[in-house]
């Protein structure tokens, strides 16, 4: 189905599958030809990977999933889709990684992929839906990083701050980041310090959780609401579960690893689907065990214990997000300083510096202004869990592997692809549409509360 080798020609050439010139990249890696895409010296190990994906996906998200995931579910379906949509996209994202080569050519991004195989149309669709995501996560990765300072906040004054002042001092940090570590590769030196974190606040909130769960007894854990109501809820819950376990870019992930990349890939997406998903799932739903159906969108919020307690996993959480942020971001630099950048000059050049001060201005400049605007949670997990997320983790990949091996391959395998294709385009469609109805009325109500 796909090659094992990397092609040994340069990769700025026209390709046949998709009548395009693949773009050169900025953000090589090591030793590399910064006029194409062949990596030469890829030196990140699968375990390294694998962290952090266990990282980024344990990141300050989790604080919203006992709400998002299990409160609209209950019990019975809550666990049921937890452990379907983990093993369904831990499937999508493992053949993802086997289609890394194909007729010899390495695609370190995931555009680049579908225009080879589909042509220049598809590229284009990819690169919105891609960035969609990215943008989307983003601004909720901003929103969370906020909320977690105001909390502390609150700790110590009676009259906080609004909350996009929060928004915005969050956007500032996230750009220092992206602008000192401007790579994947480059946060290796962060891997470390952000595991630490994250394993202070998981632990932590554990604690406060198991005891706060002991002794609340007035528990609810019934679904509330109309019947229409309910289904428009388990479509955002669905979106929401998808969001926690996959992120649209593997491929620009998998451009770090080194060879064998494809077995590599697979280890690392392991190892996140083991131990990764043991916490950000441990987490949710002893977050709902904890406090029921009336469960926080914010989940330090409900913690009893003392105000140590609640600034210290406000704190890490802050922090973590910081680094793990910037791994769902990247592609869109990546973009933005090939564009921009001098490609034959280092990343830290005067002049590829100033270019990359005003592409990550503008970015999160973008970004805090949609956040502050519209600071609902809920909205940014779902809507890009939905919209875009579902094609790109169960739709593409059955399509490239449809159109690769045509004929050749059984009827069997072929009714499957076009079976996954079928029912990820009706989940779009009906998770989209809960999304948006989710939009509208906490726009509605959030405009209300603000006029009072």
């Amino acid at each position: 189905m796909a090659s094992s080798s990397m092609d040994t020609e340069a990769a700025g050439q026209e390709l046949k599958g998709g009548g395009y010139t693949v773009a050169a990249t900025a953000h090589a890696v090591d030793s590399v030809d910064r006029c194409s895409l062949l990596l030469v010296n890829t030196t990140d190990s699968w375990q390294q990977v694998g962290l952090l994906l266990v990282i980024g996906f344990n990141c300050a998200y989790v604080l919203s999933f006992s709400n998002l995931m299990m409160a609209p579910l209950g019990w019975g379906w809550g666990v049921a889709c937890l452990l379907l949509v983990g093993a369904a996209a831990w499937y999508a994202n493992w053949l993802l990684a086997g289609l890394h080569f194909i007729d010899g050519q390495r695609f370190i991004r995931y555009r680049d992929l579908m225009g080879f195989v589909f042509g220049r149309k598809m590229y284009y669709i990819t690169y919105f839906l891609q960035f969609t995501t990215l943008l989307l996560c983003n601004m909720g990765f901003i929103l969370l990083g906020a909320r977690a300072l105001k909390a502390i906040n609150v700790e110590f004054t009676h009259s906080p701050a609004r909350l996009q002042w929060f928004i915005t001092a969050t956007g500032i940090v996230y750009f220092a980041f992206a602008y000192f570590v401007p790579t994947i590769s480059a946060m290796r030196n962060w891997l470390a310090t952000s595991a630490a974190l994250t394993l202070a606040y998981d632990v932590a909130l554990l604690a406060i959780l198991i005891r706060d769960g002991k002794s609340n007894k007035q528990k609810d854990y019934n679904v509330h609401g109309s019947p229409a109501e309910n289904v428009f809820n388990a479509l955002g819950a669905v979106a929401a579960i998808l969001v926690c376990n996959t992120s649209g870019l593997l491929p620009e992930i998998q451009s770090t690893v080194r060879e064998p990349a494809v077995r590599g890939m697979r280890r690392a997406l392991l190892l996140q689907y083991t131990a990764g998903a043991a916490a950000y799932y441990g987490v949710s739903v002893a977050g709902y065990w904890a406090y029921g159906s009336s469960v926080s969108e914010y989940l330090p919020n409900e913690l009893g214990g003392p105000r140590w307690a609640a600034v210290l996993i406000n704190a890490t959480a802050f922090l973590q997000s910081v680094v793990s942020q910037h791994l769902f971001a990247v592609p869109i630099h990546e973009a933005m300083d090939t564009r921009l950048q001098r490609l034959e000059e280092g990343m830290f050049s005067r002049y590829n510096l100033t270019r990359r001060f005003f592409a990550r201005g503008l970015i999160f400049g973008f970004n805090i202004f949609v956040t502050a605007l519209f600071p609902f949670m809920g909205d940014f997990v779902n809507l890009f869990g939905s919209f875009a997320l579902v094609p790109l983790t169960f739709m593409f990949p059955s399509m490239v592997v449809l159109k690769i091996e045509g004929k050749s391959s059984g009827r069997w395998s072929r009714l499957w692809h076009w079976g996954v294709i079928v029912f990820s385009s009706v989940l779009c469609v009906a998770t989209t549409a809960a999304a948006v109805r989710l939009i509208f009325n906490n726009a509605r109500i959030y405009h209300f509360f603000a006029d009072m």
